[in-house]
Parts: C-alpha cells; structure tokens; sequence
C-alpha cells in the first residue's frame, strides 16, 4: 500500500523556518521522483518544487527560488522541504507527491503529472 506522510507544519512568524518531511512507502522510492505542492484558501493548488529520482536535479517555483531548498534521504525514503525566510503568502496546505520517472523533471510542475499525493500539512506563517 502507497503511503505518503507529512510532518513538519506549523505556526510561525514571517522570518523563520520549517523543515517539512514526507515519509514513502508501498514503492520503490528510488525510481520516483518527488514534487511538493501547496495550496492555500481560495487558490488553487500550486507547484513549489520537485527533486529528481537520484537528487541530481532540483526545479523551484519563482515564488520560492533562494528561501526553499529540496533534499531527499534514500536511505529513509524520504524528502524534505527547509523553508527558510518564511513569508505570509507561504500560508498554506502543503503536499508531497511521487512520480515514477528516470526522465527530466523540469516538466512535471503540474499536479495531473503525479501518480501519488500525501494527505498535507498546514503551514502558517503570521506575526
């Protein structure tokens, strides 16, 4: 059975950091590649960055590119998302998604193109 679990949420203030996990399991991790989405009220869901299977490429959302960084633990089968310099447009429902590929990642920056999704996590950054 697929899992996909995140951790990590929570309430900060605009400025400081969150490190979110999510934990895989029911596939063969290394030979998908891993997305984060978020969504806030009223919007649409919204790409925020994806990691390819081995690590070696990473693609960022404009809205996040130089706060947010991607990283992934094969030996955990799990990805995280440090986000740093939080703003309060950051306030949303966030998603950890898996997509079985080899290929480059820098199409898959729409939600139809993944196979898997977590359940969210909620991040609110205010003062």
């Amino acid at each position: 059975q697929v899992q996909l679990v995140e951790s990590g949420g929570g309430l900060v203030q605009p400025g400081e950091s969150l490190r979110l996990s999510c934990a895989a399991s029911g596939f063969t991790f290394g030979s998908y590649a891993m997305g984060w989405f978020r969504q806030a009220p009223g919007k649409d869901r919204e790409f925020v960055t994806v990691i390819s299977w081995s690590g070696g490429s990473k693609i960022y959302a404009d809205s996040v590119k130089g706060r947010f960084t991607i990283s992934r633990d094969s030996a955990k089968n799990t990805v995280y998302l440090q986000m740093n310099s939080l703003k309060p447009e950051d306030t949303a429902v966030y998603y950890c998604a898996a997509k079985p590929t080899k290929l480059n990642v820098s199409v898959y920056r729409s939600g139809s193109d993944y196979d898997y999704w977590g359940q969210g996590t909620q991040v609110t950054v205010s003062s």
